[in-house]
C-alpha cells in the first residue's frame, strides 16, 4: 500500500473530536520517534494517547494515515515559516529574486533545525511505502512557488534548476537536521549562500 493523500479523513469539527485528534497524532509522533515507522503498532499508539483503537479508526484510516497526517502539519508550519520570512523581507523593502530565495531557502532549514526531532521522522527514510517519492515532489512543489520568485510572467519553467534546487533542499534538510545547532546553522549558511547564485536559463543567456 503506498501514501495517498486523498485516503485521510477529514477531522472532526467538534471540541472532543479534535482533542482525540490531537492526542493520538501527539501520541504517534511519540512512539515513531521512539521506535521507528516501521516498528511501531496502532496499539502502541492509543496506549500512549489514553484512546481506543475505535477512536483511532475513527479518524484516521491506519498508521500510514497518523504519519501523513503528521507531516502535512508539519509542512504546513513549513511553508508559513517561508511564507512569513518572504513577507518580512517584501515589506522592509527587499526586492531582489536572488535574495528572496534564500530567504525562502533559509527559513525552511531553520525551522527544519528549530523541529529536528519531527524533521527527522520524516527524512530518515523510515516512513510508508510510497513516502520518499512524495517527500521529494512536494518539495518540488516548494521548490517551484519559490523559483517563480526568479521568474517574470512569460519566461518558462526552468526544469533544471527545480531539479537541482529541490535536489539539494532534500539532501541539505537530511544533512543539517544531524549536526548539533552550531554546526547545522553554518551548512544552512553555506548551502543557502550556494542556492542564492543560482538564476534560471532564460536569465543565464540574456546575460550571457
Amino acid at each position: 500500500m503506498t501514501v495517498d493523500r486523498a485516503n485521510h479523513k477529514p477531522a472532526r469539527t467538534s471540541h472532543r473530536g479534535a482533542a482525540t485528534r490531537s492526542a493520538l497524532l501527539d501520541a504517534a509522533a511519540h512512539v515513531f520517534r521512539t521506535v521507528g515507522f516501521a516498528r511501531a503498532g496502532v496499539s502502541e499508539v492509543v496506549e500512549h494517547a489514553g484512546a481506543s483503537v475505535g477512536s483511532l479508526y475513527h479518524h484516521f484510516t491506519g498508521k500510514a494515515d497518523l504519519y501523513m497526517a503528521l507531516y502535512e502539519d508539519y509542512q504546513q508550519r513549513q511553508q508559513e515559516r517561508t511564507h512569513q520570512a518572504v513577507s518580512r523581507a517584501r515589506a522592509q523593502g527587499e526586492s531582489d529574486p536572488t535574495r528572496l530565495m534564500y530567504i525562502a531557502a533559509r527559513a525552511y532549514l531553520d525551522g527544519a533545525i528549530e523541529e529536528r526531532a519531527t524533521t527527522l521522522l520524516f527524512f530518515s527514510g523510515d516512513g510508508p511505502p510510497g513516502f520518499e517519492s512524495q517527500l521529494r515532489e512536494r518539495l518540488r512543489e516548494w521548490t517551484d512557488r519559490n523559483v517563480a520568485l526568479f521568474r517574470k510572467a512569460d519566461e518558462p519553467v526552468d526544469e533544471a534548476l527545480l531539479m537541482v534546487v529541490s535536489g539539494a533542499m532534500l539532501v541539505a534538510v537530511t544533512e543539517v537536521v544531524r549536526r548539533g545547532d552550531a554546526d547545522a546553522r553554518r551548512l544552512a549558511d553555506d548551502i543557502t549562500s550556494l542556492l542564492s547564485r543560482l538564476e534560471p536559463r532564460e536569465r543565464r543567456e540574456h546575460a550571457g
